[in-house]
């Protein structure tokens, strides 16, 4: 009886260890993905405060509707920019992608006030070129 058990132990072990492995090596490749390197780049134009380069990582639809949400909260770039930077993820892990021709879904976990918070960032390909169409981080799962 003892040795099925140790047998089953070390099966479910060495499946648990596998699993974290699959998921560490897969949040890795994710890394080498075209929206993934987009997303990175878009969260760089945030650091640096770059309103217009900003604009350009967004799709078409949403980067038109931007400078009035800002006209009407009433803030310029600068101050947007900032706030966005407040807002973005930091310690960004891509759990997951999901393409569907031209759009795709980022799934990812990051800390957003300190808070771990989950991710969901939609993109779409534009010209070739990879664009966030919207993103919405919360710390519910």
């Amino acid at each position: 009886m003892r040795i099925p058990v140790r047998i089953g132990l070390s099966v479910v072990t060495a499946l648990l260890v596998c699993s974290s492995a699959f998921a560490a090596g897969a949040s890795k490749d994710l890394e080498k993905t075209a929206q993934v390197k987009a997303y990175r780049a878009l969260l760089k134009t945030v650091d640096a405060g770059d309103y217009e380069a900003y604009k350009k990582g967004m799709a078409a639809e949403t980067a038109k509707g931007m400078d009035q949400q800002m006209k009407d909260a009433g803030i310029d770039a600068k101050k947007g920019m900032e706030f966005l930077k407040a807002m973005s993820p930091t310690e960004l892990k891509f759990t997951s992608l999901k393409l569907d021709g031209k759009k795709a879904t980022l799934e990812a976990t990051g800390k957003v006030g300190g808070e771990i918070n989950y991710g969901t960032i939609e993109m779409v390909d534009e010209d070739g070129q990879w664009k966030v169409v919207r993103q919405s981080w919360t710390n519910k799962k």
